[in-house]
């Protein structure tokens, strides 16, 4: 039989997740059923999402069952199949992650095509739900248009690299970011094509982007919340939306966050705030590849990947993100 090496949680986090929370288990899987098909994967995605489907309770995804293997976005090879539509050798995405070797029926694994100069490994980024994300939310959610200005929590991330990127690309009149360390910070200004950045570690949000926007911003793109986001409130002119994607600096309160103290400002500059999950908005990956893959090809857009080795590793991976360890997308390489 073959085996699958898998992580699973055994306990849900409070606070900080840890080691004790997880435990790595050999699978033993069954011969293929028809239309089934068996792969090794290659990367698998660990992503801050995940961070909530570790708690109990409702949400927009269900959590994670304690006692079982988790799942998250992944890519490999077929290579073994009862499936004519998959052949042995294709490439595909799936939702098996977490484990070296997924098995399943067909319908749950999408053949993509291998791009030359491309890594496999950019369709759980830049060419997948991440590039999609910071598309659907400049351009869907804060309706950005061209001439606005533009300001990017967490920039220096999977999400918020794209996102920059692609406001550019779409007629922003300046992009504005912020990260978590000086090398960041140039990174976003040397690589990204960011117009200026900021590291939030080293003075308040608050006073370091006032400095920098100023006579304001049209769009803000959240993946911090909190502290970034009354920021943001501060310096949003009449008429700014913001597209609401996520609060990693809260996933692992234990304590109730208090809200930004200027809330007022959504009523009397006629702002949105719009949160959003991707689920609703699958529908327009071909118009986001239409755009995004010409970018890529022509070097207009760039990427960076964080990759951790080893499906054992998975933890360490998911941990190193949530600290804001990786520049890009976070990725564990299999094998």
């Amino acid at each position: 039989m073959t085996s699958s090496t898998q992580i699973q949680l055994i306990n849900r986090p409070v606070g900080w997740p840890t080691q004790d929370d997880f435990r790595t288990v050999a699978v033993d899987l069954p011969d293929l059923a028809p239309d089934q098909v068996r792969v090794v994967n290659e990367y698998t995605s660990v992503d801050p999402y995940m961070r909530g489907r570790m708690n109990e309770g409702e949400s927009y995804i269900p959590p994670f069952a304690l006692g079982e293997t988790m799942t998250g976005g992944a890519i490999g090879r077929v290579v073994e199949s009862t499936a004519a539509t998959h052949p042995v050798g294709s490439v595909v995405m799936h939702e098996l992650g977490w484990r070296d070797v997924a098995q399943g029926d067909a319908s749950a694994f999408r053949v993509v095509e291998e791009i030359p100069g491309v890594p496999i490994s950019a369709y759980l980024g830049i060419l997948g739900l991440t590039g999609l994300t910071a598309y659907v939310g400049l351009m869907h959610i804060a309706h950005l248009k061209p001439g606005d200005s533009v300001f990017v929590s967490g920039a220096a991330g999977a999400v918020g690299t794209a996102a920059g990127q692609i406001a550019r690309l779409e007629g922003a009149s300046r992009v504005i970011g912020s990260a978590g360390s000086a090398e960041k910070v140039a990174l976003l200004t040397e690589k990204y094509g960011y117009a200026a950045a900021f590291d939030y570690k080293q003075a308040p949000v608050r006073e370091q982007l006032a400095s920098i926007a100023g006579e304001g911003i049209d769009v803000y793109f959240d993946n911090v919340g909190g502290d970034h986001l009354e920021a943001a409130l501060d310096v949003l002119r009449p008429g700014g939306r913001a597209a609401i994607c996520g609060a990693i600096s809260m996933y692992n309160a234990t304590d109730r966050t208090p809200g930004p103290d200027n809330m007022g400002n959504i009523i009397v500059r006629s702002l949105t705030l719009q949160g959003f999950t991707l689920g609703n908005y699958t529908h327009l990956f071909p118009e986001f590849v239409a755009k995004m893959g010409p970018w890529l090809a022509s070097g207009e857009v760039v990427h960076d990947e964080t990759i951790v080795d080893g499906i054992e590793n998975s933890v360490d991976a998911f941990l190193q993100l949530m600290r804001g360890a990786n520049v890009g997308k976070m990725l564990v390489r299999v094998s």
